[in-house]
Order: structure tokens, then C-alpha cells, then sequence
């Protein structure tokens, strides 16, 4: 037999299975919101779907689309035979527009200030009405293969600028501070009418030549206090620089900059004349103050003036395609000798003889190649 308290209980309790007067009850719960609009997400996955062709990135490249033009270097640094072939009908459906601007490839040590450099020189040249793009090479860890690419940054007003593209790109191995397709970033950012091309290299040391092999101008970035004089007769890097620029001239530092600009001044006279007849000059600048700047700029357009006149520029840029065509030759050679059938097996025993002493190398080398 139910107590009244019992029934009262079952009344109050209702058609809902819950007391509403009880402590312990739980009412319904609302339904948590989606993380992403339902709209966006089918966006996203329409525009995921959606497969650009090379006429659409080559046309988006011409009228100045960044977004073609950040999809056409990726196709350009892939190593898929794929994005090989459709970033190559790209290039020549632009091929038209290359060629159309002032190359710049800039280099130091490390903690030289390039990225803090080329922020205030970029600013500069923006303020003259130019467009630049910016091609920032990140070195990659030998161990796990990544970069961080974080130069894009450290040039806050470049990136935040209309006039600007800054793309930062692995090295992911290649020797000489350059990526392996930095040559064909820099003839699409000209094909998408940018006038000017800085080329930052990782900065290595005095092996960081290749560089100058695809630029108009080179500048080297040097401290005051890394050497004297002696230290610029070393043959490399320092005899390619068409301008060597003492940085971080500023404050307790300046009078040590001056002194050092002097001394690498004289250095360069040390070397055999340049085949551009420009006589390579020293000066000292400031990347956080910006003092400098406007000279350097004067000099590089008094370069780009002195070898158009003598015709040095043109001869140079027929070299650099020559070089980049052999390069990639034997790149390709290189690599279908490493895909031929029964290749892999025969190296692998080579590498034995040679390790256990049995063979020379010369010896085997030979045997590989057939000769």
C-alpha cells in the first residue's frame, strides 16, 4: 500500500520521469554549437574539391593573384612527377612576362641582421613605388628535414604590405644557400609584375656562392670586428660581391663599422677586376635605424646602369641560364642512372668490396659506370 507521501511523489514526478522539486533532478541539456560553421565547412570542402588548372594559375599569376602565384611555387618545389609537369605548363604559359626585373641576392653570417636588413630596405623601396617579392631561404635540419620558415616574421610591414610577397622556402638539403627551385620562384614572382627580387640566403659562410649564379647584383651583409683585411683576401664568397655592407653601423658600434668598411675597402683591391667592370665598393648601414639604405640602392642602380651599358648584364643572365641548364642536366642524368634496373643491388655491393677492403674506389666507380 502507496504512503500519501508516496503518492504525492508519483504526481509531482509527472509524464517526465523527473521531480522537478527534487534536488536531484536534471533537466534536458542544450545541444553544444558546432566548432565551424556548417556553411564554411561545406565552403571548404568545395574549394578542397576544386582542381586548378595550370591556364587558370598562369592567368591568376599574370593579374597578380598571390594566391595562384603561393599555389604555382608550391607546384614548383614539389618533388611529385605530377606537380612537376603542371608547375612546367605554368612557367611556359609566363615565360612571356620573366625576365622583367632587378635581382638582388643578399648574404652574411648568421645573426649578420638580413631579415632586419632587408625589412628596411623592402620599406625603402616601397616607398619609391616598387614591388617587391621576397624569396627568404630557411635552412633544413639534417636530422629530421624541417624548417622552421619563420623569416616571413621578422618583416612585419613587408608582410602586411599590397606591394609585397615574402615567400620563405626550405633548403631541405641543397649546398650553396639556395633551394633547389629557387630559380624558377623568382621567374614566376616577375611573371606576377613584381620589379624587384631579394634573394635572402640561410647564410653559410664563404661557401655560399651559388646564389650569385641567378642574381644581377650580390650583397654581401658583414659585422664590424669579424677580421681585418686579411680576412677579406680568403677567395669565395667576398670576390663575388658587387657591394659589401658593414650592418648594425649604429650607436657605440658606428666608429668600429666605419674603420672596418676601410679595411674591406682595401681588401677588395686585392682582387683581379670583376668581369662587369664595376668596381666593387664598401660602405656601413643600419638595419633598425635605416641609415644607408638610400646609398645602397643608389649603387645597385648604378650597377644595373654600368653593366647595361657595356653589356655585361645581358652576357651575365645568358651565363646563368646556361649554368641552370647544365645543372639541372646533370641532375636528371644523375637520377635516372640511380633508377636503372638492378642499379641499387650493384652499388650496395660495391659499397661492401669497398668497406671490407677489396676494391678501390676508382675501380668501382668505374665498374658502375660501364667504363
Amino acid at each position: 500500500m502507496e504512503t500519501p507521501n508516496e503518492d504525492i511523489g508519483k504526481k509531482e514526478k509527472g509524464a517526465e520521469g523527473a521531480n522537478p522539486k527534487s534536488a536531484l533532478s536534471v533537466n534536458p541539456g542544450v545541444a553544444d554549437a558546432p566548432a565551424i560553421s556548417p556553411y564554411i565547412r561545406d565552403q571548404r570542402k568545395t574549394l578542397s574539391r576544386k582542381e586548378i588548372s595550370a591556364e587558370e594559375l598562369a592567368a591568376g599569376i599574370l593579374s597578380g593573384n598571390r594566391t595562384h602565384l603561393s599555389k604555382a611555387i608550391t607546384l614548383v618545389e614539389s618533388n611529385l612527377e605530377l606537380h612537376n609537369d603542371k608547375a612546367q605548363a605554368v612557367l611556359e604559359l609566363v615565360m612571356p612576362k620573366m625576365g622583367n626585373s632587378i635581382r638582388i641576392g643578399i648574404t652574411g653570417v648568421p645573426g649578420v641582421g638580413k631579415s632586419t636588413f632587408i625589412e628596411s630596405f623592402g620599406s625603402y623601396l616601397l616607398e619609391q613605388n616598387h614591388k617587391l617579392a621576397v624569396l627568404a631561404i630557411d635552412p633544413s635540419s639534417q636530422r629530421t628535414k624541417g624548417s622552421i620558415l619563420g623569416d616571413k616574421t621578422r618583416m612585419e610591414i613587408l608582410s602586411k604590405s599590397e606591394n609585397a610577397f615574402i615567400r620563405p622556402s626550405p633548403s631541405s638539403g641543397s649546398l650553396g644557400g639556395v633551394a633547389r627551385k629557387t630559380r624558377e620562384s623568382m621567374y614566376l614572382c616577375e611573371a606576377a609584375g613584381f620589379d624587384t627580387i631579394i634573394i635572402e640566403t640561410v647564410g653559410v659562410g664563404q661557401s655560399e656562392t651559388q646564389v650569385h649564379s641567378m642574381v644581377d647584383f650580390f650583397l654581401l651583409l658583414m659585422l664590424a670586428g669579424a677580421g681585418d683585411e686579411l680576412q677579406g683576401i680568403k677567395r669565395g664568397i667576398m670576390e663575388m660581391a658587387d657591394l659589401i655592407a658593414i650592418n648594425k653601423a649604429d650607436g657605440q658600434n658606428e666608429p668600429f663599422a666605419m674603420r672596418a668598411r676601410v679595411e674591406y675597402e682595401s681588401a677588395l683591391h686585392l682582387f683581379p677586376a670583376p668581369e662587369s667592370k664595376w668596381t666593387p665598393r664598401a660602405t656601413t648601414c643600419s638595419g633598425i635605424g635605416g641609415k644607408g639604405i638610400d646609398e645602397i640602392w643608389k649603387l645597385v642602380l648604378d650597377y644595373i646602369s654600368t653593366t647595361k651599358s657595356n653589356g655585361h648584364y645581358a652576357k651575365n643572365r645568358e651565363n646563368q641560364t646556361r649554368m641552370w641548364f647544365e645543372e639541372t642536366l646533370r641532375e636528371v642524368v644523375l637520377e635516372q642512372f640511380f633508377m636503372r634496373p638492378g642499379k641499387k643491388e650493384s652499388i650496395m655491393e660495391s659499397e661492401k668490396k669497398l668497406m671490407a677492403g677489396q676494391s678501390t674506389l676508382l675501380k668501382e666507380i668505374k665498374h658502375l659506370t660501364g667504363k
